[in-house]
């Protein structure tokens, strides 16, 4: 396992993935409390597909590859998941870190000062520790599943950040509603008890269990 950690999170990713997410929590203006998840999650999804675009890409570009494909799919497949959450956990521990640097640099105002019917400050960071670990699975997976396809790191990113430009924009916004991919982002912060965001976390789900059972075939054809 120790070997696998050194593969998945070499200095490099750690360094500029804190160095990312504490900037930003210094630079990034919040003034209510609610404000803190809604600036982290675009940024994490984003870091999450940079992360595991490579989780067996590089197995490819360094022909180990070839070894691999002697072992049995469900072996294979087993490595790829163990080395996804791997980062993914990595990347949760992160954002629960990135959301505490935000109440240490700037001391958001709890909305619930202001409107007792709010929600409390617990409650609103279940809510987004529950979304951004959907957010951080879905594109860790979407970008590691492009990267496979186009046999190319920059293949996974680059289609993923196309993606992530639509659902991080009013437009998308607009358009896609609360089945947009930021649903949480995009909430509507006003009504505490209105959760039609799940839907679009939902939908990250279903992609995601899509993407999980055309992988080994994607693989197998591919990544060999």
């Amino acid at each position: 396992m120790r070997k696998e950690w050194k593969i998945c999170l070499p200095f490099y990713k750690v360094a500029y993935s804190v160095f990312c997410v504490a900037i930003l929590s210094v630079i990034r203006g919040v003034f209510f409390s609610y404000e803190v998840g809604a600036a982290l999650e675009p940024v994490m999804g984003l870091l999450a597909a940079v992360f595991c675009a490579d989780t067996y890409v590089q197995e490819i570009t360094s022909r180990r590859s070839e070894v691999e494909r002697l072992y049995p799919m469900k072996n294979r497949m087993r490595s790829i998941f163990r080395r996804m959450l791997i980062q993914e956990s990595y990347l949760l521990l992160l954002a629960v870190l990135g959301y505490g640097l935000f109440y240490l640099f700037q001391r958001p105002m709890p909305l619930s000062e202001m409107e007792p019917e709010a929600q409390g400050e617990m409650e609103l960071f279940l809510a987004y520790l529950g979304a951004i670990l959907v957010t951080l699975v879905f594109w860790g997976m979407l970008a590691h599943t492009l990267a496979c396809l186009g046999r190319s790191l920059w293949v996974g990113i680059g289609c993923s950040f196309l993606i992530w430009i639509a659902a991080d924009s009013t437009f998308g916004a607009n358009i896609l509603g609360k089945w947009n991919l930021f649903s949480y982002t995009f909430r509507n912060v006003e009504d505490s008890g209105d959760w039609s965001w799940l839907c679009g976390k939902l939908l990250c789900i279903a992609v995601c269990a899509g993407l999980a059972a055309v992988l080994p075939k994607i693989i197998q054809k591919r990544g060999s």
